[in-house]
């Protein structure tokens, strides 16, 4: 057994801070322990009670004879160093801090969380927290929440809120024939990460589906890694708060961790696999469905109604979330209208159109003529399904029962899956219980029902496209060159954190840019000896390390074709630069070609707090900040990733050929996205590149400047983003 394995499967449990206090958790947790069934041992911890709710209570953990596996601890914060300690030499493998004042609170909190983090290592103690909600493993008891009469099930709940596990427990109660395997609230994860607990719920068999809300991750690339090798196995149904600066600032104060929800977290959660999820009422649904039924193959629904309305919407609903409904095959089309109304409509969707009001079995056989239609690969049913006993006639009741037991076992022998929306799921009909222990999930919201089964589509298309993702995992320095390593050695060497345009561009080169030829100019004579070797216009540009942008600086000259506009050019830049920043370093001016006219676009790269390095592409030139037109991806990146952060952007439309205009060069483009990953990859002194402007052609592509910035030394020592 791993800790996880001690801690989440444990045998026995020290409540430390146990208490005859009702209001205590450390009472609440041995009532909570008893009525849940836990067969282990329970052994209370306090100098100064004798025996708690029966139970022989212990001065401290040294007392207990017995082998213990687990630790609650009650305490207030200052007490948890000393008592990890006890644990260690113990042999306790694992305690869950409930209390807060940590890393959340701020600096003496921070220092706190560091020194118990030590204690515990130093013992071989792993934590759950600190300032956590507690664990529970269901099937065993082993509850140390408090939350009594949690549904069993296959759903592992894994949480930075008590309040959002309580919501979500409560639903599935009331709502639901699903239940949880383990619940975790990771609390301020200081010790155990999310990604360990994915490995751990990844290979158990009770798990089917993992349940998420996050407000911060400490280590958002390793839980990336982790997610992908998990999701392929299970579905990770996630929601992330912190969208707003006022949620950032609510859930860092209440985990102590970098909050926030952004772009490239976005992203790099469904290019993981995660099933990402932006309102709080889709959670629990969602994992339902996803728990209990096989994923959608391809992206070809069916819907199946008694009511134009609920048909329309419903459509409308799918589409929006990416869903195609294919018009039927006319031999589906013919089996329908065989046991519809001549008016019923069969080409998808499919209103019965009354056909059902005095035989709602006819739900089932269209069901059936549907989902053996290829194209098919789920079905949704949306409208009186349930309620046609209590809208028409009692005598309908077991015809509907009859009904839901054919469309339970059709899901099992087809292996896809039905949805169904219903406006009688509120009376819990008994037809639709049925539908439940079949495990197809019922919804009265059409919202909710079009949005799983738009999940399931979204999951199976993942899975068919697995093999093209990359794991999120660098490896540095293995593809660096030599020469591109000099360049920046000798940038650090020069006290330089920037490099030089040409040096940016030639590092570019060497892993396979297309950059144009480009010389430092010491003097104006130099400056035209060189232009003479250029064919066309030429472009001057200040070279001084202590002049980023160089078009503030007047720094930068086009459009250059005789000798004197070159001399007279080469002068100006100088002099603009001494006016500009007086102190400044100035090496010379950088010549080149004058690049021809094309659509501008910017790839740039930075290292994100939460993922490390990642990429940017979109619509560039003086307008980047304005538009806002771009697409993030984590790096490194796959051909695939590439394409689509091209296509992504809302600007797509142009390098397609807009208006007559020939189509742009995107495989090129895709091509130096995939160099400039490498690059990063190559050189991890690398803090953030800038290629803008990108010059986009028919054929091909030009960088008409290029940036690189270098991290603090201290900054560049670590190997890991």
């Amino acid at each position: 057994m791993n800790a996880l394995d001690h801690i989440l499967n444990a045998d026995s449990v020290a409540i430390i801070g146990a208490s005859r206090d009702e209001t205590k958790r450390g009472y609440q947790a041995i009532v909570t322990l008893k009525k849940s069934g836990f067969e282990g041992g329970i052994y209370p911890v306090n100098p100064r009670e004798r025996r708690i709710l029966g139970l022989r209570c212990y001065a401290s953990v040294e007392e207990i004879l017995e082998p213990v596996d687990l630790a609650l601890i009650t305490t207030p914060a200052h007490t948890v160093p000393s008592l990890l300690t006890a644990c260690g030499l113990k042999g306790i493998s694992g305690a869950v801090i409930i209390a807060g004042g940590f890393g959340e609170m701020g600096g003496r909190g921070k220092r706190l969380e560091r020194e118990i983090i030590e204690t515990a290592s130093a013992h071989g103690v792993r934590l759950v927290g600190p300032n956590t909600s507690g664990i529970i493993n269901v099937e065993s008891g082993l509850n140390l929440v408090g939350i009594p009469d949690v549904p069993g099930g296959d759903i592992a709940l894994l949480t930075q809120s008590g309040n959002i596990a309580l919501h979500l427990i409560t639903e599935a109660k009331l709502r639901s024939h699903k239940g949880f395997s383990y619940y975790i609230g990771v609390g301020n994860e200081s010790d155990i990460h999310f990604d360990e607990y994915l490995e751990f719920f990844k290979n158990d068999e009770k798990t089917r589906a993992i349940l998420m809300y996050v407000e911060g991750l400490r280590d958002g690339r390793t839980f990336l890694q982790q997610v992908y090798k998990t999701s392929r196995e299970k579905p990770i149904i996630l929601l992330k708060s912190g969208r707003s600066s006022t949620g950032q600032k609510s859930a860092g104060s209440h985990t102590g961790a970098l909050a926030g929800i952004s772009e490239v977290a976005r992203t790099s959660f469904e290019r993981a696999g995660i099933i990402y999820i932006e309102h709080p009422d889709q959670l629990f649904p969602v994992a339902e469905t996803l728990s209990s039924l096989p994923p959608i193959k391809n992206k070809q629904v069916a819907i199946l109604a008694d009511g134009g309305g609920h048909a329309t919407i419903a459509s409308d609903l799918l589409t929006d979330l990416g869903v195609e409904i294919p018009t039927l095959s006319e031999a589906t089309q013919a089996r329908l209208q065989k046991i519809l109304p001549h008016n019923a409509a069969v080409s998808n969707p499919v209103d019965v159109a009354g056909g059902t009001d005095s035989d709602p079995e006819i739900f089932a056989r269209c069901a059936r003529i549907l989902l053996e239609d290829p194209s098919i690969g789920g079905l949704l049913i949306a409208g009186l399904f349930g309620g046609y006993a209590i809208r028409f006639s009692e005598s309908l009741k077991f015809i509907e029962e009859d009904a839901a037991h054919q469309m339970g076992k059709l899901v099992r022998s087809s292996g896809k899956p039905i949805i169904l929306q219903s406006l009688y799921n509120s009376v819990k009909p008994h037809s639709l219980e049925l539908l439940r222990y079949y495990g197809i999930p019922v919804y009265e919201s059409l919202d909710i029902a079009t949005t799983c089964i738009g999940q399931l589509s979204r999951y199976g298309q993942y899975l068919s496209t697995y093999e093209h993702k990359t794991n999120f995992q660098f490896n540095w320095g293995e593809k660096a060159r030599p020469k591109g390593a000099d360049i920046i050695h000798n940038a650090q060497e020069e006290g330089r954190r920037y490099l030089f345009e040409h040096e940016a561009k030639e590092i570019l080169r060497i892993h396979g840019a297309p950059v144009s030829q480009e010389q430092l100019a010491k003097t104006a004579d130099d400056a035209v000896e060189m232009a003479r070797e250029i064919d066309g216009s030429v472009v001057l540009k200040i070279v001084s390390p202590d002049i980023l942008h160089k078009t503030d600086a007047g720094g930068v000259r086009l459009n250059l074709e005789n000798e004197d506009q070159i001399r007279h050019a080469f002068h100006r830049i100088i002099d603009n630069a001494r006016e500009y920043k007086p102190r400044a370093v100035i090496k010379g001016c950088l010549v080149t070609s004058m690049k021809k006219k094309g659509v501008e676009v910017i790839i740039g790269t930075k290292v994100d707090r939460q993922f490390g390095p990642v990429v940017m592409f979109g619509i560039g030139g003086i307008l980047v900040e304005v538009v806002h037109d771009v697409s993030f991806r984590v790096l490194p990146i796959s051909q695939t990733a590439a394409t689509a952060m091209i296509d992504e952007i809302k600007s797509a439309p142009i390098l397609n050929g807009f208006r007559g205009s020939p189509a742009l060069d995107k495989n090129a483009l895709s091509e130096l996205l995939l160099i400039v990953s490498e690059v990063i990859e190559s050189y991890p002194e690398i803090e953030e590149m800038d290629l803008n402007p990108v010059m986009v052609h028919d054929h091909g592509i030009d960088i008409a400047d290029a940036r690189i910035i270098l991290k603090k030394e201290t900054e560049a020592a670590s190997q890991n983003p």
